[in-house]
């Protein structure tokens, strides 16, 4: 069966949070809870629920989590590669962010509830198997950048290891998260009933406060500016390319 990724994607299903952009710059109590909009949420109309934050949202701002982490991950990589100190740490509790976060939780969401209804509908068969492979791979990828940052004295084969998993990491889930926002996410949307996606939005937000507290985004969210301090990283300015003069300026032809 093919994959249908040539379906109407809409921008109000694009929405998404990065997590750096507010990485140590809003104190905690102006953060809304997980069940109010991070965004102008839209209502779900005729089930009388206010608006709030939808399950394809809710999923997509769970990986503005992810993409802070893999920028973690990013700097741990180039620290070893210079000959630095491997920054233990920091990875090791980066990495539990994406256990306990992401794999127990976030990807437990979506083999739960997301990919079975898009099976059912006969949508994005392949894609979903992929997907889900890509979570099992993932998950022990994870295992070991755990058991290899609890000690992170370790000889040139480890690190090297280290650096491996981690770029292993990125490389697959960049292209993951991406073809979720895009392409699984909004088909999700449109084979799932009205009165399905109004109460599974109660359920992914039930789930969460059950897992992480009253306000398990925001905490994470905190969590992961922590780790990006502890790594001088938290500034968001610091990513922005230096603006380089050009060095060949257009001059008029000389008259002969």
């Amino acid at each position: 069966m093919q994959d249908h990724h040539s379906s109407a994607v809409s921008r109000r299903d694009l929405l998404g949070m990065s997590t750096v952009a507010l990485a140590g710059a809003v104190p905690l109590a102006v953060y809304p809870g997980p069940g109010a909009p991070a965004h102008a949420a839209e209502q779900v109309h005729g089930h009388g629920h206010k608006p709030g934050v939808t399950p394809p949202e809710d999923l997509m701002r769970e990986h503005g989590v992810l993409k802070s982490v893999l920028l973690v991950y990013r700097e741990g990589i180039r620290r070893i590669q210079r000959g630095e100190q491997v920054p233990g740490q920091p990875l090791h509790a980066a990495a539990q962010v994406i256990r306990d976060y992401i794999e127990r939780h976030h990807e437990h969401l979506e083999e739960k509830y997301v990919f079975p209804r898009l099976r059912e509908a006969g949508r994005l068969h392949r894609t979903v198997g992929i997907l889900c492979q890509q979570h099992k791979r993932g998950r022990e990828i994870t295992a070991r950048i755990l058991a290899a940052t609890r000690h992170p004295r370790a000889s040139a084969h480890q690190r090297q290891a280290l650096v491996s998993d981690m770029a292993a990491f990125i490389r697959m889930y960049e292209p993951h998260e991406a073809r979720e926002d895009t392409v699984v996410f909004p088909v999700f949307r449109k084979v799932t009933p009205a009165g399905e996606f109004a109460r599974l939005a109660e359920v992914f937000e039930a789930e969460e406060h059950r897992r992480f507290g009253q306000h398990g985004f925001t905490t994470m969210v905190h969590k992961v500016a922590d780790i990006e301090r502890a790594l001088h990283i938290h500034d968001l300015s610091r990513f922005t390319p230096a603006k380089t003069p050009s060095r060949h300026r257009h001059r008029r032809p000389s008259a002969r």
